[in-house]
């Protein structure tokens, strides 16, 4: 029996492959590989599409969180508000900074940060928060800015981590265009996946634009004159662009997509299980990712009728022994505790056959005894 994988980004690619293969043609003929007309054109594109100003491509989304971080001017003693349960991401670029992470916990819902923690964890030295859009699910950026408005911390910046939102809105406006700036990544698998490593920091700021755009180029003013420390080659590759430039208009079709499949996977799941996000009509759906009280007995039910698995994510980042000697702080998270024991990833993805729907389908009405 063959298994059905988690994701399979080549099926994508299979889509698309004659345009694909011709746009990689034409950068390989043109000798532009840096720098060149299709990155300037993901650029543009990609930011009229989230409705936003400005777009910087980099090489990745690592870089594009540290570079925003940054642009923001945040280095050491500085304090960064964000959760534990996103994958180490938005910790790691704060230690990339040299800043200090924060850790609040998060909506039992949909696993995203939990804006009336703010407060609680809000210091003197506080300079953003970053809002990661978990599985696609964009988190409330509205209720962030409010709670620091509340407390007279308007002066705090908002990053929003859009790597697994592409294509997801909230109140009308897409993931990238809530915050002060936003990083995505364009990673294989993501929503929006290139054919290796690219991310993008987009914003309405032309300042922190600029800085994004001296940063990823040596922190250089002009050629060999450096302006700002800390800058390093983090530009995009530009075959990388010329593909993300192809995807791009498939996009909010692939986002309906996924959106389909999960919803056929929620309303059959039964009380055996739920879905993260189920109920946010705007997801990206970057993940399906369900909650169960037996994950070992829903893993294992799973694999025996083909269908892979994984667990997103099995660590918290306070957790993880790289923490375990650096300084940090957290709130109390009870909720974020519980869900890492208890979440289990399934596949959804565009290019999933009817076939391949209907058997993981099938698989979690057995599970919850909703069919013999």
């Amino acid at each position: 029996m063959t298994t059905i994988p988690l994701n399979d980004p080549v099926r994508l690619y299979r889509q698309l492959q004659s345009e694909i293969d011709a746009a990689v043609a034409q950068v390989l003929a043109s000798g532009r590989w840096i720098d060149g007309p299709f990155t300037e054109r993901f650029a543009t594109e990609l930011a009229a599409w989230c409705g936003v100003a400005r777009c910087v491509p980099v090489g990745n989304g690592t870089e594009a969180l540290e570079l925003a971080l940054r642009a923001l001017q945040v280095g050491p003693g500085d304090e960064v508000i964000t959760v534990a349960n996103a994958g180490g991401f938005a910790t790691g670029a704060c230690r990339l900074v040299g800043a200090t992470p924060v850790w609040i916990d998060v909506r039992p819902d949909t696993l995203g940060l939990d804006a009336d923690q703010i407060a609680q964890a809000v210091s003197d030295r506080t300079k953003v928060v970053i809002a990661t859009h978990l599985f696609g699910i964009v988190a409330d950026v509205p209720a962030v800015r409010a709670a620091l408005d509340r407390i007279r911390r308007s002066d705090v910046r908002i990053l929003e981590d859009c790597a697994q939102a592409h294509g997801a809105t909230r109140e009308g406006r897409r993931a990238g265009a809530l915050g002060d700036l936003a990083a995505f990544s364009f990673y294989p698998t993501k929503n929006l996946g290139a054919l290796g490593n690219a991310g993008a920091v987009v914003t309405n700021d032309h300042e922190l634009a600029e800085r994004v755009i001296r940063l990823r180029s040596h922190g250089w003013q002009q050629q060999f004159r450096q302006e700002l420390p800390f800058g390093r080659n983090a530009r995009i590759d530009e075959l990388q662009a010329a593909v993300l430039c192809v995807k791009l208009p498939h996009l909010d079709v692939w986002t309906a997509e996924r959106r389909r499949i999960l919803a056929r996977y929620a309303a059959v799941a039964g009380s055996a299980a739920c879905f993260v996000g189920a109920n946010a009509p705007n997801s990206a759906c970057h993940l399906a990712v369900l909650r169960t009280p037996d994950r070992p007995a829903m893993a294992r039910a799973m694999l025996e009728r083909g269908i892979a698995t994984a667990i997103h994510y099995p660590i918290l980042d306070c957790d993880q022994e790289s923490e375990s000697k650096l300084p940090g702080r957290k709130l109390p998270l009870p909720v974020s505790e519980r869900a890492r024991d208890e979440i289990l990833t399934l596949p959804c993805y565009p290019c999933m056959t009817e076939a391949e729907v209907e058997q993981v389908t099938r698989a979690l009405m057995r599970f919850s005894r909703a069919e013999p």
